[in-house]
Parts: structure tokens; C-alpha cells; sequence
């Protein structure tokens, strides 16, 4: 079953359903690669979608779009 995915979504939720998806978020925006790192999985914990727009200069829009994008690849 796929994932209800909005600005409020975790990412650790996000994670915890599609574990690939840590290491996709770089394709996303190359701010992402940092989840990868011990600072990325405190991070993780508690960004949100609306959150991570804010760090990386992306709509949050556009990040979900490109999330499900991800995610619909992977199918």
C-alpha cells in the first residue's frame, strides 16, 4: 500500500517504508547526500517534508513529486 506523502510526512516514516530510499534522496537534491551521514540519521528522526524544503531551497511540492517519482520506479 502505498504511502500518504505531504508536507507534514516524516522522514523517518518515509525510511522506515522504503529503506532505499536514504540513498535516493541524493538524486533528489544533492543536499540529501547528508542523510547518510551521523549527522543525516539525527536529522532523519525529525525532518519533515516542510522541513527539508527549507534546507535544501526546494518546494516541498517538488520534493513529494520527486519522492513518489522515486518510489514508483522502485515498484
Amino acid at each position: 500500500m502505498e504511502m500518504e506523502i505531504n508536507k507534514e510526512t516524516k522522514l523517518s516514516d518515509l525510511i522506515a517504508q522504503y529503506p532505499w530510499l536514504k540513498e535516493e534522496m541524493a538524486k533528489v537534491n544533492e543536499k540529501f547526500k547528508m542523510l547518510n551521514s551521523p549527522f543525516g540519521k539525527i536529522m532523519m528522526g525529525k525532518a519533515t517534508i516542510a522541513e527539508m524544503s527549507k534546507k535544501s531551497g526546494m518546494e516541498a511540492e517538488a520534493i513529494i513529486g520527486k519522492i513518489k517519482e522515486l518510489i514508483s520506479k522502485h515498484q
